[in-house]
Formats: C-alpha cells, sequence, structure tokens
C-alpha cells in the first residue's frame, strides 16, 4: 500500500499534466488523471493553444511562473520535435504612450530578472523582417521569450509521470465529487468512482461546473478569442521546414489588441480587438474525437468581428497586403474578475483544491506552486495575488465575475497605470460616510468594491496656505495620473500640523470569541497575546518556513473577545481553517455590520476630548492600548495606534452611528482646521515611518527580519507557527533587507516595481513609494542586497532614465516616536 496521498487530477490539458509530472517527481505516486476526452488531444484549450510565452508582466510572481515554465520546456524532448521554440518576443509600439510603457515593461525585466532592452524601429525591423519599420517607434525584444507546442508538452509530461507511477485515464467525465465529514473522498465518474484523498481540479473553462460539484464557487467566465492563419505567404517561402515552424520572434501589436506567430510558412494571428464573447458551456460542441481542426473549445470563426483586426495586421506587415485568410476559429479561454489565476483549496470541503484560468505560459510554474502547496505545505513564490480567496463575496457573484471579466478581455493589452480603478461596476460597497465625502468631493478609487477617497476636491482651497517648503513640484505626466498633487499635499500637511479625518472602514475586522480564542491567537502569530484587556499588538502570522503570512494588529476587548484587523479575505480564510475542531473559538467578519474612523494630529486630543466624558488623556489611553467609549453619545471602540505617524486613534462604531459620528467630530475640528485626508496622503505618511504593506513590502517570500518588523517576533513566549524556522535569525544575519531610499534629485517621484541598480547592475525592486510631504523629497521602499548600508548610492530605472537615490536611516520622520506618544 501507498505512503503518499490518492491524488485525482480533474483535466488532462497543459495544468493537469505539468502538475501530475511535478507531484510525481516529489515523490507522490498515486497520482490519476482524469479527461473527459481522449488521450492525449483532450479537446480543451490546450489543444488549440497558439503557445505564446511572454513572461514580463508587472507580477513578479506571474513572471516567476512564466520564467519556470520557459526553463522546464525548454529542457524537454518529444521524439526530436521541440516542446518550447526559443525564438523570442517582440512587442512593438506605434504610440509614444506604448514606447513609454515597453520602456516601463523592461523595468519590470530587469525587476524580476528576465533578460529585454527596448530596440528602434530599424532593429525591429532586422529582428521581424515582415514589419514596416516607418509604421513603429520601437519595440521590446526579450530573447528568452518563444513558441511552446502545449499538445506536444503534455504528451511528454504524461509519459514522464506514467513513468514515475501516474495514471491518466481519457474519456472519463467526472459527474460529481464525493465528501465525508468535510473532506474529500473521491470523484464520481460514469465508470464508477475514483477514491481520492486530495482532488485538483484543472480543468479549464469547465472548472467553474466541477467546483460547483464540490459547492466551491469559482469565479471564472468562458469567453472566446479570435485567432486565423492567413494562405502561405511568399515572403516565408523556405524559411521554415514542419519541424522548425517558426524562426522569428513572436511578435505583439498591443496598440491594436493583436499578435502573430508563424506556422511554416503561413502567420498566425490573435486578436483581442473583437468585442467579448462570452460562451456558455452549454453553447459547446459535443465531440467523441476532438481533432486539429474541430474540438469542444473552438467555435466557429466570426469573421465581421476579425474584420477591423485584418486591417490594422495589414497596415503593419506589408506581406498581408496581398495576402487572405485560410482559416480560423473562436477558441474559448478562462477569464476571472482580475485577469489572475485562481488556486487554492475550498472553504467547505477539504482537501478539494482548484488551479484554474491558468494560460500556457504560466502553467508549469503553477503547477510547480501547487505541488509545493501540497507536499511542502508552502509554495517558494508568493501566491496572494493568484489565490481564489482573494475575492470578498461581492466578487464572486455571477454578474460581477461577468461584467469584470469582460472588461479584462478588453483591457488585457492597454496600457494601465497602477492606480487605475475599476470604471463599473462601482459604488457597491460604501462606508456610512459616503454622502459627506462626496459633499467635499472626494475622488474615490476602487478595491473589493470598496470605495475609497484618494484625496478630496474641498481642500484644493487651502493649497493657497501651504507653506513653501510643504509645497510640492510638479511631477511627470505618469506619476501625476490618479493624483493631485498639492491637495494631497494640504492633507498631508494638516495632518502632521493640525487633524485630519481618515476612512479606514474598508479594512477587513474580524472578531474572534471564545474559551480558546486567546491559545488559538498565541499558535497563529508571533506577538505576545496573553495581555490585559484593553491591549492591542501589532503581530504577524508567519508560515512554517517563517515567511510573513500577514501582519495583523489584534486588540484584547475582553478575557474571550478580540478585535483583528487583517490584510483581507485571505487571512479570514486561514483563520477559518485553523479554527480548533472543538468549537472552542468562533471567527466572524464584521467589516460589513461596523465602520471605522482614522482621527490623527497633534491637535488630535484636543478635537475628540471636549466630546467625550472618557479619558482620552495620554495617562488614560497610552500607546497601543484600547477602550470602549463615549463619543457625543455614540458608542465606540478607540485604538490609539496610527499608521500615519501621529498622535490619534482609530474610533469604531456601528454603521448605524457612523454618519452621525463623522459629523460630529467634522463640526467639532471646523476651528481646529480639520480635514477629511485620503489614501493618498495616508501612504505618503506611512512610507515616512517605515511602516510597511503587506502585499507590497512585504509577503511570504520574505522573512520579519529581512522584512525590518522582527521587533514583532516575541521568540520567548512559546511555540507559534514558524517559530522554528526562524529560530538563530536576526536582523543582523540577512542576505537582503527591505530599504528606505530618498531620491537625490528632490522631485523624480517613482510608482513601485521599477528596478534598482547597485553599481549599475540591477539588484533589486522598488516595492512602495511616494512623495514626502514631510520632509519635501521622494522615497521608495525597496529590497536589495544586505551590503546597500546606509549611504550608499543607487538608480531607480524609471522608464527610459535613471533616478540617483540614496539608501536612509528609517524611519524618516520622528524616529524618537515622540509625536505618536504625546
Amino acid at each position: 500500500m501507498g505512503t503518499t496521498p490518492r491524488v485525482v487530477i480533474i483535466g488532462a490539458g497543459i495544468v493537469g499534466a505539468n502538475l501530475a509530472d511535478e507531484l510525481t517527481e516529489r515523490g507522490w505516486d498515486r497520482v490519476t488523471v482524469l479527461d473527459q476526452g481522449p488521450l492525449p488531444l483532450t479537446g480543451g484549450s490546450t489543444s488549440h493553444a497558439p503557445g505564446l510565452v511572454y513572461q514580463t508582466g508587472p507580477s513578479k510572481t506571474m513572471t516567476g511562473f512564466a520564467s519556470y515554465t520557459v526553463d522546464k520546456f525548454t529542457g524537454l524532448e518529444a521524439d526530436g520535435g521541440w516542446c518550447f521554440n526559443q525564438v523570442g518576443g517582440l512587442e512593438i509600439a506605434t504610440t509614444p504612450e506604448r514606447l513609454a510603457d515597453l520602456h516601463r515593461k523592461a523595468g519590470w525585466a530587469a525587476s524580476w530578472g528576465v533578460p529585454g532592452e527596448v530596440v528602434g524601429a530599424e532593429e525591429c525591423a532586422k529582428l521581424h523582417p515582415l514589419l514596416d519599420p516607418d509604421r513603429i517607434l520601437g519595440g521590446f525584444h526579450t530573447p528568452t521569450d518563444g513558441l511552446a507546442k502545449a499538445s506536444r508538452v503534455v504528451e511528454v509530461l504524461a509519459r514522464r509521470a506514467e513513468a514515475r507511477g501516474a495514471v491518466f485515464q481519457g474519456g472519463t467525465r467526472v459527474v460529481g465529487i464525493r465528501q465525508s465529514g468535510g473532506r474529500v473522498t473521491g470523484v464520481e465518474t460514469p465508470q464508477g468512482e475514483v477514491p481520492a484523498d486530495i482532488v485538483v481540479c484543472c480543468a479549464g473553462f469547465w472548472g467553474r461546473e466541477v467546483g460547483a460539484m464540490a459547492g466551491m464557487t469559482v469565479p471564472l467566465l468562458p469567453m472566446a478569442h479570435q485567432y486565423a492563419r492567413t494562405a502561405p505567404l511568399p515572403e516565408l517561402a523556405g524559411r521554415n521546414d514542419e519541424r522548425i515552424e517558426a524562426r522569428l520572434p513572436i511578435l505583439r501589436h498591443q496598440d491594436r489588441d493583436l499578435y502573430f506567430r508563424e506556422h511554416v510558412d503561413r502567420l498566425g494571428i490573435g486578436s483581442y480587438a473583437h468585442r467579448p464573447i462570452a460562451v456558455g458551456l452549454d453553447e459547446l460542441p459535443r465531440l467523441d474525437t476532438p481533432s486539429d481542426d474541430a474540438m469542444p473549445s473552438m467555435l466557429d470563426f466570426t469573421g465581421e468581428d476579425f474584420a477591423e483586426s485584418w486591417e490594422h495586421g495589414r497596415r503593419l506587415l506589408p506581406a498581408l497586403e496581398q495576402a487572405r485568410i485560410e482559416d480560423g476559429f473562436n477558441g474559448v479561454f478562462s477569464f476571472t474578475p482580475d485577469g489572475g489565476p485562481l488556486i487554492g483549496e475550498s472553504p467547505e470541503v477539504a482537501g478539494f483544491w482548484i488551479a484554474e484560468a491558468v494560460w500556457v505560459t504560466h502553467s508549469a510554474g503553477v503547477a510547480r506552486s501547487v505541488a509545493q502547496l501540497l507536499v511542502e505545505g508552502r509554495s517558494e513564490l508568493d501566491l496572494h495575488g493568484c489565490s481564489v480567496h482573494r475575492f470578498d463575496e461581492v466578487e464572486t457573484a455571477d454578474a460581477y465575475v461577468e461584467e469584470t471579466s469582460r472588461q479584462n478581455f478588453i483591457e488585457i493589452y492597454d496600457v494601465k497605470h497602477p492606480l487605475q480603478p475599476r470604471f463599473s461596476p462601482r459604488d457597491l460597497r460604501t462606508s456610512p460616510f459616503h454622502a459627506r465625502q462626496k459633499e467635499l468631493g472626494a475622488v474615490f478609487l476602487e478595491s473589493h468594491g470598496w470605495e475609497r477617497p484618494h484625496w478630496y476636491a474641498a481642500n484644493a482651497a487651502l493649497a493657497k496656505d501651504l507653506p513653501m517648503d510643504w509645497r510640492p513640484p510638479s511631477r511627470d505626466a505618469w506619476s501625476g495620473m490618479f493624483h493631485d498633487a498639492s491637495v494631497v499635499a494640504v492633507e498631508a500637511w494638516k495632518t502632521r500640523t493640525a487633524v485630519a479625518m481618515y476612512d479606514m472602514t474598508s479594512l477587513k475586522r474580524l472578531e474572534v470569541t471564545g474559551p480558546g480564542a486567546l491559545a488559538y491567537l498565541n499558535r497563529l502569530t508571533t506577538g505576545k497575546m496573553d495581555k490585559t484587556v484593553g491591549a492591542v499588538t501589532y503581530t504577524l502570522m508567519l508560515d512554517d518556513a517563517g515567511g510573513v503570512r500577514s501582519d495583523i494588529t489584534v486588540a484584547r476587548l475582553d478575557e474571550q473577545e478580540f478585535q483583528i484587523g487583517v490584510n483581507g479575505n485571505i487571512d479570514l480564510d486561514y483563520l477559518r481553517r485553523e479554527l480548533p475542531e472543538d468549537g472552542s473559538v468562533r471567527v466572524r467578519d464584521i467589516t460589513g455590520g461596523t465602520c471605522c474612523i482614522g482621527v490623527w494630529g497633534p491637535l488630535a486630543r484636543d478635537l475628540v476630548q471636549p466630546l467625550s466624558r472618557d479619558d482620552f488623556s495620554h495617562e488614560g489611553l497610552r500607546f497601543f492600548r484600547c477602550m470602549r467609549a463615549r463619543i457625543a453619545g455614540i458608542p465606540v471602540t478607540a485604538m490609539r495606534l496610527s499608521y500615519v505617524g501621529e498622535l490619534g486613534w482609530e474610533i469604531y462604531t456601528n454603521a448605524e452611528y457612523g454618519q452621525r459620528l463623522w459629523d460630529v467630530l467634522f463640526e467639532a475640528g471646523r476651528d481646529l482646521g480639520v480635514v477629511a485626508a485620503g489614501r493618498a496622503a495616508f501612504n505618503s505618511l506611512r512610507l515616512e515611518k517605515g511602516y510597511r504593506a503587506w502585499g507590497a513590502d512585504m509577503t511570504t517570500e520574505h522573512d520579519p527580519y529581512e522584512a525590518g518588523v522582527g521587533f514583532a517576533v516575541r521568540a520567548d513566549k512559546g511555540p507559534f507557527i514558524g517559530r522554528d524556522a526562524i529560530a538563530g535569525r536576526d536582523e543582523g544575519s540577512v542576505g537582503r533587507r527591505l530599504t528606505c531610499l530618498t531620491v537625490d534629485d528632490g522631485r523624480s517621484v517613482v510608482l513601485g516595481s521599477e528596478p534598482v541598480l547597485l553599481d549599475g547592475a540591477p539588484a533589486g525592486y522598488v516595492t512602495s513609494a511616494a512623495f514626502s510631504h514631510t520632509l519635501g523629497t521622494p522615497i521608495a521602499y525597496a529590497w536589495l542586497p544586505a551590503e546597500a548600508t546606509v549611504g550608499t548610492p543607487v538608480e531607480i530605472q524609471y522608464f527610459d532614465r535613471r533616478v540617483r537615490a540614496t539608501v536612509a536611516a528609517e524611519p524618516l520622520v520622528d524616529p524618537e516616536m515622540t509625536r505618536i506618544r504625546r
């Protein structure tokens, strides 16, 4: 009898085959792969995928997935045929905006370790002779990108996995997921049940249907994407043969939502320029024997949708002017609300996992991470942007998934700013202060359906009062987008010199109660939880390897009652999974029924104390303490902590009292110069204080000492998850650090993900950045080698220029913490 778990993988496409290979490579030999289609050409998306593998993107994780896919596929052999043809990639620009974006992309490549460079129009034409250099401004060339022969890769990986004990079974449709006692026990098929300890759904656009069998919501939408092939082109005659297929780099014309690749002497053309075409599973053809020309994931080509794209292609490539389209199809792929893949375990059925909405580009990398999760308990790459649990409930509704997935299809090749908000749907989740914020001209950005004020137009009238040393320099167009520098400066100035009110409602809050709550939180966090009622603790949750899973605040409201501030739904899912089976702990999401105002600034006490009979003095409510109180008769919980580094409190109340609380505080603060302030000022102020943002500045890829939050670890408190992994580590032993930088010219603002050069060579990347209004200079945080100590000069690659910066001691503002402890 085997000693490894029985694993059933649903779907024998590029993800399922990779996962079987990764699991069996790690010694798990009881792996069964089921697919409703015949083997090896099952008829899913893999069977018709054009196979483009472009590695570089804004996400470090997604780029890591793609780079691993390149490395793995390059090393595969298929009876003399290639599995990966490393022809390189070329993305061309026909507008100045796109050319600038390609420089930004070259920065990402340098940050994530992918070779690439921006080249001129003539060099583009040398790389791809079909191009008309007079129609382009330049391009981004990545020599290690290329073409994956997806169906061939699947065959090779299946054979390799089978040699290690895996079983692949085609013609087997899954009709149910068996479970008992909250755990998966097997998979139902018309041929009988296949027992399983773990089931991983890699069914592609059928994943939503399979997930529903386990009671799991899988927020993806199947959509059609057009792909056409030309008749033979004289310009390609004799360049390739059936064995090699392609020698020219794969070409992307993103200004027109097009891409091109060779098929011997023909060109394949893919288009995202057409209308979004959502596909119902009942619309798919049912074929017992799929072929290269007919499969369930291939719908009829709609020529009218392709007409405009064809004309744009002919303008770019003169060889197409006399050519014709010989064949085409509308291929079905999976899209999600934010364009990312879906990885994770069902919250209700232990052992039921999904790896969905994964394209060939990222397939091997995703499979490796899932295998690492199953075998080792953690992925070496941070997965928070891929977790199926990253979405809140409203984001998984059918209408939301459909609308946002359609929009992602439309915007797939767009130049997108990192702050660019979703334009629709909006106003899904608003705080009780929303009406007042609109009256103040709030400019809202959106996150997980929440409307979050970024700055307030009403404060523009105060810009004339800004002292000279608080007046910000003008910004370049990119860093100034979705930003009003003068207004944000006013809000930061008022926070540092008077008092400001921040809407903190959208930050997720959980209530943890029960006789086992203290022991539960002690086990999950690095901090000492056994403190007196009224204590507030900043602490970390680590994974088993000591990576920072999240940073949270824990307030002890009573002996068996805690309120914790977490970073999102992923934390809620984790906390629920870790609940003791004896029912001694309950976790409840209280975000929607409560609200929070951050009242911060040197005059915060002058504003709040006259409204309350409770003691808001320094002695009455010390730093990192909380109390239940009343403000103007409204019951509140006040926590004395501040992520902007000023005196004040996070003031919580039930949502029903929210607008009244806002009105009372705002009116009382008029004579003190109170302003409403938004997330832009908040981000600037928190960076000045060196406060980390989980997910941007630190993730599971970093330990507390590297991230500069080792002070939150109480190793002597007793056992907690991750304690053994970080034993013996400290700030002096790390090889890299999250490092503070100040920009030398005092005006160049970067936004994040840019490469940082040490001695002229890429050595790290920016995580967060802002203009420090208190200091009057741009600042950034970046991951750099530990030898980059205070005073070390570095350069930040910002588009096509280098910005000089210097490693600085942190925190930049009030290192003695006197302002926050008044």
